[in-house]
């Protein structure tokens, strides 16, 4: 999952950063809505968690300019002001969700994976794949009831492929899953990993499509 995060405070914009690190979520992070505007307009997100008090100007703006143009990005927006007019506001201005400071770390993360599971059109917490089985919210896998070990990355390239089954990700769309902008991306990275999942849940369970790049096989 990647998530962008807009949040002009540098220290809890860190801790931001690290915690939904930890929560296996790639995080990019930008203070001002004139960055997060350039982020939304290049970049794919599956979440975005929105300060409304911004140097140079309103998260609500914002989030109104996204929802204008038809942008679905599920947004979770995250402020001191927290009466009921101001839930109220940004709810009906398009938010998914609303979280009042100060918060808890592990709440946050449930939030943020609960809006873009239904920003995905899944209503179950779990990702499911004939005997695969994945939770986002403890990073495990299951293979017909096993437990089967994967690294963060490999989660994460698992994920973007059970999330659309039958539908080809390429190899720059599971590196935007992998990467946020201030890390190198190694050429063979994905393929590494592909080999990797291949040797753990079987090498028949993701198909190389030539040329355009990975899926798992559809629902038949």
């Amino acid at each position: 999952m990647r998530i962008l995060v807009v949040e002009d405070d540098p220290v809890l914009l860190n801790g931001l950063k690290v915690g939904l690190g930890l929560s296996g979520a790639t995080v990019d992070e930008v203070s001002t809505c004139a960055d997060a505007r350039a982020a939304l307009a290049s970049s794919r997100f599956d979440a975005v968690v929105l300060d409304l008090m911004l140097p140079d100007g309103s998260g609500l703006e914002l989030l109104a300019a996204l929802r204008a143009r038809d942008d679905a990005t599920p947004v979770l927006l995250l402020t001191a002001l927290d009466d009921t007019g101001d839930r109220v506001r940004g709810l009906d201005a398009g938010a998914d969700d609303y979280l009042g400071k100060p918060f808890d770390l592990d709440e946050l993360a449930a939030r943020v994976r609960a809006i873009a599971r239904r920003g995905h059109g899944r209503a179950g917490p779990t990702l499911k794949a004939g005997g695969l089985e994945l939770d986002p919210a403890t990073l495990s896998a299951t293979l017909d009831g096993h437990a089967v070990t994967l690294s963060r990355r490999e989660f994460a390239v698992l994920s973007a492929l059970m999330e659309r089954p039958g539908i080809i990700r390429s190899k720059a769309e599971i590196e935007e899953r992998l990467y946020g902008w201030q890390e190198e991306v190694e050429s063979n990275t994905v393929e590494v990993h592909i080999h990797n999942l291949r040797s753990k849940v079987g090498r028949g369970v993701i198909e190389t499509v030539r040329g355009l790049g990975y899926r798992l096989p559809g629902p038949q």
